[in-house]
Order: structure tokens, then C-alpha cells, then sequence
């Protein structure tokens, strides 16, 4: 029995098991569809997760299908995504307006339908099932109780977590999450932390054995995030032409959902206190916000507007839709510096893609951040989410230009530690490890006496 959480993507670390390794995976996104626009409603990090852990799973040959709830009457059943992986829609509740908090009530549903999926292919057609975030967790363990086969989870983010930072004008995770996520870690096989720290949180807040937490860090896709074939402060210039930005402007960069808990509103009282002590600097200062609301976000969709006004900022700040993954390698490239200044984050992926392309970070101290960010070698962590503490790490890189590079190029080789490829090797080997099921440890379904599969 290993002591604690494995790092599965360390090749040393992982025990050895009797291989068997999965030929197809059900891989479950119930409230928001790999095919969505991240940056913007409920897609996010954890969209670009199942893509690209997805398709990097079929090129090591496990078949992939992701099911999801249909959005649309339109939808096709089946689409799809990759060789080697579908996405299929599952009816599941009203095709549009159901808000992610309204959805529990159509987990039932959602089950159904994806056991009828599961029956007209056969029995023995799924070797496991993957599910990822708390929705998709409760109608996993259902279904591999049902269907014989073990269950691995991916929290991505957990509701004690995030109650234990709640950000002012956030709501609080409702007590239906807090038991649903209980009841999830006692049934998987195997849970997947992205970090060390994630993987404790698991055990210190939810009773998760040790044993059975695997930390496997997520990848970036080294092939789209990447610095300009004629190196990063060249190729920021022709970012920069290509977006209409200012070839010598400081640009502080925010991308990502606009929420509460990603923390927007900080990026603009550090800026507004930047220009308070440098008011030269607003002429060569562009602070672009790349994203849409999120969460409590779209119940005052002007807000982060009318902050920067009140603020008298409104002049230097730049908001702009969500992007396409290869445009927002772009903005990357051309940011002086990405701010991730979130509440909470389980890793943060858009920090990781931003220095594969060359560009340093100043993030919160927070969760998987001070793994995605090297402090002081890719970037500046900061302790804290007071705005004078951003204030004072912007200041480094307006008074000193060459910060940017000289972190930048460190950025690039510390994001290439970082592929999909290895991300799925990992995940492979935590799929194997819960096929093995020693001692055929039974499923638990709340409500029911164990099933012994």
C-alpha cells in the first residue's frame, strides 16, 4: 500500500501492476461540451482539458468517447472531434437556458440516456469511465456501478476549496455539491490530482485515501502555444501589428472567464494604482481583458466597464470576446506579461500556455498556480490578492523592459515540461492501476447496498 498520493508522471514513482490496459474510455463532460468556446459561460480550463488529454489518449490507442448534454435539438447524436475520439450528445433537460446550478435536477436524465448509449453498444464496449468535475462524478459513479467497471475522477475544482476562499459577490457551493463530491471520492477507483497540493486537499477535506489519489499535471499543446519562429521579443512586435496594439507598450495581460473568482477587478485596481504613483506610464500602457462572464459574471455583465471608468481607467483598457485557441496564442505573444490573480485555481492553464509562448506571469499564490509558475525564474507569485502587492510587480516590468524577455525565454523551457504527451502516459497508467481493482474493492452506490462487479 503506497503512503501517498502518486505522482503518476513520474515513470519512478509508479507502482508496478500487472498491465491491462484500457481499449476505450467513457469520458463524461455533463455541463459543458468539449466543443464550446473556452473563456467564456462554462467553458473554461477544464473544456481544453478533455480536448487535448482526449485526443493525446487516442494517438496512444484508447479510444475516447466524450459525452456531454445536448445544448441544441440541432445537434447531431454523435460528432466527431479527433480520430479515435466522438463526442456524443445526451438529451438531457431543456436544450437551452438550464444554468449550471439548475442541473443537478437533470442528472437523472442524463444517466438515462447514457445508459441507453451504453446498452445499445453491448456490455464490455467501455472499459472504464473518466469523468471530470462533480456533475459528470455523480452520474459516473452510477453508471460504473451499473455497468461493472471502475470509475476514475478528476475534480478539477472542489467545493470546500473554493467555499474556504468564497470571494466577495461570489455564491457559496451549495451543500448538494459538498455530499455529492463526498459520495463521488468514496465510489472512484482512482482519483487525479493535477497537483501535490490538490491531491492533500483531496485527503485533508474530503477523507480521499491516499492510495488511490494519482497527481498527473495537466499538459499544454506545445505545437499551438509557442514563441515566434524569429524568437519572443520579435515576435511580439508582430503579435502586436496583428492585434493593433502599440509596439512599445506595457501590456498587462488578463484572459480567462470574467468572475469573481478569477479576480479581474484586482488587474484593474493595481493598474489604477499604478497610474496613481506613475501617471507617465498611461501613455504607453494598454490592459487588455480577453473573455466573457462566467459564474455570478453574467448577472452584471458591464460591471468590469463601469469598474475601469469609475476608476478612470477606462481609456487604457482594452475588452475583448473570447477567442479561438490560435488567437489567444497571439495575445500571449504580444502581452509584456499575463495576470492571473484567480481566488482559487486547481492548476491554471492559461498561465502554462502563456509561457510556452514566451511571456512571464504574475499570478496569485494560490492553488496548482506555484506549480505552473516558477517564482522569480517565469514569473511573479504574489501572496494575497490586495492590489497594491500587483501594483508593485507590474511596476517591475515598466521600469525595467528587459524583465519580460529574460523571464520570458525561462517561461518556454519551463512550460515544455509541461505536454499533453506525458499528461496521457500518466493518465493511461492510472487507468491500467484501476482495471487491476485489487481486491475487487465494490462499487458504492448512496442510496443501495454495495455491488460487487
Amino acid at each position: 500500500m503506497l503512503s501517498g498520493p502518486v505522482n503518476a508522471s513520474d515513470p519512478a514513482a509508479r507502482p508496478p501492476v500487472a498491465r491491462r490496459r484500457p481499449r476505450r474510455v467513457a469520458m463524461l463532460s455533463v455541463h459543458t461540451s468539449p466543443l464550446h468556446q473556452p473563456g467564456s459561460g462554462d467553458a473554461g480550463g477544464m473544456n481544453v482539458y478533455v480536448v487535448e488529454l482526449a485526443k493525446r489518449l487516442a494517438t496512444a490507442g484508447v479510444e475516447v468517447e466524450i459525452f456531454t448534454r445536448a445544448t441544441s435539438p440541432a445537434l447531431p447524436p454523435a460528432v466527431g472531434l479527433a480520430p479515435g475520439v466522438l463526442v456524443r450528445h445526451v438529451p438531457a433537460g431543456p436544450y437551452e437556458g438550464v444554468a449550471k446550478e439548475d442541473l443537478p435536477a437533470q442528472l437523472c436524465a442524463f444517466t438515462h440516456g447514457l445508459t441507453r448509449v451504453w446498452a445499445d453498444q453491448g456490455p464490455g464496449h467501455y472499459d472504464l469511465i473518466h469523468s471530470h468535475y462533480w456533475l459528470s462524478g455523480h452520474v459516473g459513479r452510477l453508471s460504473a456501478a451499473r455497468w461493472g467497471v471502475p470509475l476514475v475522477h478528476t475534480m478539477h475544482t472542489m467545493a470546500k476549496v473554493k467555499n474556504a476562499s468564497l470571494v466577495k459577490g461570489d455564491t457559496p457551493e451549495p451543500a448538494v455539491r459538498v455530499n455529492g463530491e463526498t459520495h463521488i471520492v468514496r465510489a472512484a477507483d482512482r482519483l487525479i490530482a493535477n497537483t501535490a497540493h490538490e491531491a492533500a486537499e483531496l485527503v485533508r477535506h474530503y477523507d480521499a485515501p491516499a492510495a488511490r489519489v494519482a497527481v498527473v499535471p495537466p499538459g499544454v499543446n506545445l505545437d499551438r502555444f509557442r514563441p515566434d519562429a524569429a524568437g519572443i521579443e520579435a515576435g511580439r512586435a508582430t503579435a502586436r501589428v496583428r492585434l493593433g496594439l502599440p509596439p512599445d507598450a506595457l501590456v498587462p495581460l488578463f484572459a480567462g472567464r470574467i468572475q469573481p473568482l478569477k479576480a479581474p477587478d484586482v488587474l484593474l485596481l493595481a493598474v489604477a494604482r499604478l497610474l496613481q504613483a506613475r501617471p507617465e506610464l498611461r501613455e504607453r500602457l494598454v490592459v487588455p481583458v480577453v473573455g466573457g462572464p462566467s459564474g455570478s459574471g453574467p448577472a452584471q455583465p458591464e460591471g468590469l466597464q463601469k469598474l475601469a471608468a469609475r476608476l478612470g481607467i477606462g481609456d487604457v483598457v482594452l475588452f475583448r470576446p473570447p477567442v479561438e485557441q490560435a488567437r489567444l496564442a497571439d495575445w500571449f505573444r504580444a502581452a509584456s506579461v499575463l495576470v492571473v490573480p484567480s481566488y482559487s485555481e486547481s492548476f491554471g492553464l492559461v498561465a502554462l500556455e502563456a509561457q510556452a509562448c514566451g511571456t512571464p506571469v504574475i499570478a496569485a499564490e494560490v492553488g496548482g498556480l506555484p506549480v505552473a509558475v516558477r517564482n522569480e525564474v517565469t514569473g511573479v507569485l504574489v501572496p494575497g490578492h490586495a492590489p497594491a502587492d500587483y501594483a508593485r510587480a507590474l511596476r517591475r516590468f515598466a521600469d525595467d523592459p528587459a524583465l519580460s524577455a529574460r523571464m520570458g525565454t525561462a517561461a518556454v523551457q519551463h512550460a515544455r515540461c509541461f505536454g499533453w504527451d506525458t499528461a496521457a502516459s500518466a493518465t493511461v497508467d492510472v487507468y491500467t492501476q484501476a482495471l487491476q481493482r485489487p481486491g475487487q474493492r465494490p462499487f458504492r452506490d448512496a442510496g443501495r447496498q454495495p455491488v460487487t462487479v
